[in-house]
């Protein structure tokens, strides 16, 4: 009954290239808004309890009680913990670790410059 009701064709299987990237795109913003917002509340968490909880404990307190799933709640508490760390590392020894990023060139690599295709590294 389902299948005369959403026939396949309004729902293919398979994306178009441009339609898949474009979603991947998406999905990764989504995924690491999500993460980011896992941070600020476990920091606000970790303050919150700084008297009770030693900051290690308010993490994990928070992670089980959200119940944060794995592989994302490693990545949470790496987070936190870099955000924490960063009060204790001195300002110069932080500067040097930074990286720059070179631009982005997500059209170029998509279009493969009118038929050049991709170079890579």
């Amino acid at each position: 009954m389902l299948e005369r009701l959403l026939p396949e064709s309004l729902f293919p299987r398979k994306l178009q290239p441009a339609t898949d990237r474009r979603m991947r795109l998406a999905q990764a913003r989504a995924e690491e808004a999500l993460v980011r917002t896992h941070v600020e509340n476990a920091l606000s968490f970790v303050d919150a309890l700084a008297e009770e909880l030693p900051f290690d404990r308010a993490i994990e307190t928070y992670i089980r009680e959200m119940a944060v799933p794995e592989p994302l709640a490693s990545v949470v508490v790496t987070r936190v913990l870099v955000v924490l760390g960063r009060e204790l590392l001195p300002a110069a020894r932080e500067e040097k670790s930074e990286e720059v990023r070179p631009r982005l060139r997500l059209s170029d690599a998509s279009e493969g410059k009118k038929g050049q295709g991709v170079r890579r590294a």
